[in-house]
């Protein structure tokens, strides 16, 4: 499946609110936050209500107040130029508050999401001599050099048992692991957390449709998740209707097309019309070319 047709970033909100549930009462999300009037929107704006408390979950242990996301899908680019592209977001966020310094830039940080190590990325910070720190397994923290404190997060990288929800947005997710997301819905016990999964799973299974399609004969798993895959499969189901549709239509209009002309020739022929003007005519009428005309004749 193209990664064009697969939203990710419907994803990442409710992925970083379960990977974070413990500190749901201490975290207000704000999807696509718009920075301005113009079309300038931060994928995921994370406000920390008690803004000196630390979030223990590693993903969020750089959060400070307010916190900058930036989600890359599994083909995103994530160069030198998005990097600081993500990091001129903050500093806009940061200079529009209603009042002078409302937002200080020490209660601000970044945090950029790619399933693979911006390998190319890294490799700059080195020529350059800034440092990058690895305080747990997939959480690089770049420190130095930038306006806020910023963490770039390899999701393939991270310990995938610890990181269930935010490891589950990529197109190379097995079996196993999505058999572990339907189990770990169930376990939820509030339809919040429920439908918050379920947006999770949405998206991991239009990416990983073959591993789905496996688990569709496990007993266990096979009505939890042939709920979530019915949408998708209704819409593929209406998709070879239409299409079956515009086949059995396009072959009866030939053959009447077939026909017809078949019927103006023998009347045209009956008429005493000569072959040329027959073709001229079928030419005309028909809008085949010269030599489908003489097929005919």
């Amino acid at each position: 499946m193209e990664d064009t047709n697969i939203q990710w970033h419907l994803g990442i909100r409710p992925a970083l609110d379960l990977e974070l549930l413990d500190e749901r009462e201490n975290l207000s999300y704000f999807r696509d936050y718009s920075l301005n009037r113009q079309a300038l929107e931060i994928d995921l704006l994370i406000i920390k209500k008690q803004g000196s408390q630390q979030v223990a979950n590693e993903i969020g242990r750089l959060f400070r107040k307010y916190n900058i996301i930036e989600y890359k899908s599994p083909l995103g680019q994530l160069d030198i130029d998005t990097f600081y592209k993500v990091g001129a977001y903050a500093s806009l966020y940061k200079a529009y508050g209603h009042t002078v310094n409302e937002r200080k830039a020490n209660e601000i940080t970044v945090s950029i999401i790619r399933k693979a190590k911006p390998v190319k990325l890294f490799r700059y910070f080195e020529e350059q001599g800034t440092s990058v720190d690895t305080p747990y397994n997939g959480i690089y923290y770049i420190m130095d050099e930038v306006l806020f404190p910023t963490q770039i997060i390899v999701t393939r990288e991270l310990v995938s048992e610890e990181h269930i929800w935010l490891t589950a947005l990529s197109d190379g997710i097995q079996k196993q692991q999505l058999k572990a997301l339907l189990k770990k819905k169930e376990s939820f016990d509030t339809k919040f957390d429920r439908e918050l999964a379920d947006a999770v799973l949405e998206v991991a299974i239009k990416a990983n449709w073959q591993a789905a399609q496996e688990l569709r004969g496990d007993d266990s798993m096979c009505q939890a998740l042939m709920e979530l895959m019915e949408p998708e499969i209704n819409k593929i189901m209406e998709t070879v209707k239409e299409e079956t549709r515009q086949q059995v239509t396009e072959q009866v209009t030939q053959q009447v097309t077939q026909q017809g002309i078949k019927n103006a020739i023998t009347a045209l022929k009956a008429s005493g019309h000569t072959n040329d003007a027959i073709k001229t005519f079928l030419m005309m009428a028909y809008g085949i070319t010269q030599n489908e005309a003489d097929g005919y004749l």
